[in-house]
């Protein structure tokens, strides 16, 4: 079984890790993220930049995919959108639950809801496209 600290060792030196994101849980039907806000998440106004939104959002998604892959499956993300409704700045706690809204064989797709002080922050849907084992 997938856990969050094996997710968490995958990303440690890869962009999501540098980013700060911290996986909480990991399962199919449910994959939930943190991320404290520092400087580096920053715009040059004082708050987190929009790509930021997106590369937490996409990063908890993809573990919820990763749960729902058949060996030796991977996956690539095909298109996503984000909502920002919140500003956030350094100090703030982000928290990200992702869920599935469909999990087929060729496709997955994915709604993240990330939260800040209990209140909606952002939201986030993606869909990944499944790529099964090279052919031999």
């Amino acid at each position: 079984m997938l856990t969050a600290a094996d997710g968490n060792r995958a990303i440690a030196d890869f962009f999501p890790g540098k980013l700060g994101v911290e996986l909480v849980e990991i399962g199919p039907e449910e994959a939930r993220g943190r991320l404290t806000v520092d400087r580096r998440h920053l715009h040059p106004g004082g708050y987190v930049h929009g790509g930021v939104w997106v590369a937490f959002a996409d990063t908890v998604a993809a573990w919820g995919t990763i749960a729902n892959l058949d060996s030796p499956s991977d996956f690539t993300t095909v298109e996503l959108k984000t909502n920002v409704f919140a500003a956030a700045t350094v100090g703030d706690e982000l928290f990200a639950t992702a869920t599935p809204l469909h999990r087929g064989r060729s496709t997955q797709v994915w709604e993240v809801r990330i939260a800040k002080g209990g209140r909606p922050a952002a939201f986030f849907t993606c869909t990944q496209m499944v790529i099964g084992p090279p052919a031999g």
